[in-house]
């Protein structure tokens, strides 16, 4: 059910964006989908733990397929506060798609599963893209100018982290040879 939340969340964030073409102030919707988003996303699992009912391989498959369903929620509703700009939409989903997918081989490849890059995970993403939410009321164009730099940023970060996987892939090629 907070997967659901978390969903819901997601679809509050692109209303929001959609809804802010028309009158600025909707943009706070999103920043309010995504305390909700976040609520659900994190503590499905935590409290599934506490409870002492987690289920460790549906849980993970229904929150990487949350995840990625919530990024493409997300990605639309850049799509439409985008008008002029409907690359950055394309350029964020694909980042994101590209930083969960490495997740995820990384995990297949060294066994750890580490959902953060570098110093920047998924919590603090999402303040800091509220942060810029709410600077785009005041300071037109802001959004998509970080959401611009943030994708290729985090693309250039994929980058070099696919070559960091590849080596691992190697080493564990060779001593499986052994």
């Amino acid at each position: 059910m907070l997967t659901f939340v978390g969903i819901l969340g997601s679809i509050l964030i692109a209303i929001g964006m959609v809804l802010g073409v028309y009158n600025i102030y909707w943009l706070l919707l999103s920043v309010i989908g995504f305390a909700i988003q976040w609520f659900g996303d994190s503590l499905d699992g935590r409290l599934a733990y506490y409870r002492n009912i987690p289920r460790k391989w549906y849980g993970w498959a229904l929150d990487i397929n949350a995840d990625w369903i919530s990024t493409s929620i997300i990605g639309i509703g850049f799509h439409f506060y985008f008008p002029d700009w409907k690359i950055v939409a394309v350029l964020f989903i694909v980042a994101y798609g590209g930083a969960m997918i490495l997740a995820l081989m990384r995990y297949k490849i060294a066994d750890k599963y580490i959902i953060d890059t570098h110093l920047i995970g998924p919590t603090e993403l999402r303040i800091i893209i509220s942060i810029f939410l709410v600077a785009e009321i005041w300071f037109d164009g802001v959004l998509w100018k970080f959401a611009l730099i943030g994708s290729i940023v985090l693309m250039i970060i994929n980058y070099y982290d696919s070559l960091k996987i590849f080596e691992l892939g190697d080493k564990r090629d060779l001593i499986e040879r052994t």
